[in-house]
């Protein structure tokens, strides 16, 4: 069988869209939980440390280069298998807008928010009134993107699939 170039950058979308999916599939069924058993003075200085530290090189060549990998890999299938590139067009489009827009114009809106805060000067109220609303909205944000990447994950699988058929 011969490996083709469309077959390495689908296999590359492939990995990153799964260390995506997986990141946030992680995030909802082990952080989501474990932050929702501190109060809420910790919980706000956990996520505004979170928020800091997850900004890295690593991070960054996961989130972004499954949309290039995807763009790429959804090219130069295009003239060899139109199924293939249907369905890699769909997990570009569904990586694009549910996943990296979903953070662009939910997530990270909030988490600029909570790095504004000045969380020494609030009274508990205040605390607490914040993790209410930041807690609720970004956890919905996050559930959304979950599933957008693991559903562009599973497209990218699917259209590997169709590939190595042809």
């Amino acid at each position: 069988m011969e490996i083709s170039i469309q077959n390495s950058l689908i296999s590359v979308s492939l990995l990153l869209t799964g260390l995506s999916a997986g990141l946030f599939f992680g995030w909802s069924v082990s952080v989501i939980p474990g932050t929702q058993k501190i109060d809420d003075l910790s919980y706000l200085n956990t996520m505004q440390s979170i928020n800091q530290e997850i900004l890295n090189p690593s991070f960054f060549i996961v989130f972004f280069g499954s949309l290039i990998a995807l763009m790429l890999s959804t090219y130069f299938v295009y003239p060899i298998s139109i199924t293939g590139f249907s369905v890699l067009l769909i997990a570009t489009l569904i990586y694009l807008i549910g996943t990296l827009g979903v953070t662009g114009m939910g997530n990270v809106p909030l988490n600029n928010e909570l790095e504004a805060l000045k969380i020494a000067e609030l009274m508990s109220t205040e605390i607490s009134d914040f993790r209410d609303y930041y807690e609720s909205q970004w956890n919905r944000f996050h559930s959304y993107r979950m599933f957008f990447s693991v559903l562009s994950f599973i497209m990218t699988l699917l259209a590997l699939h169709i590939q190595y058929k042809n």
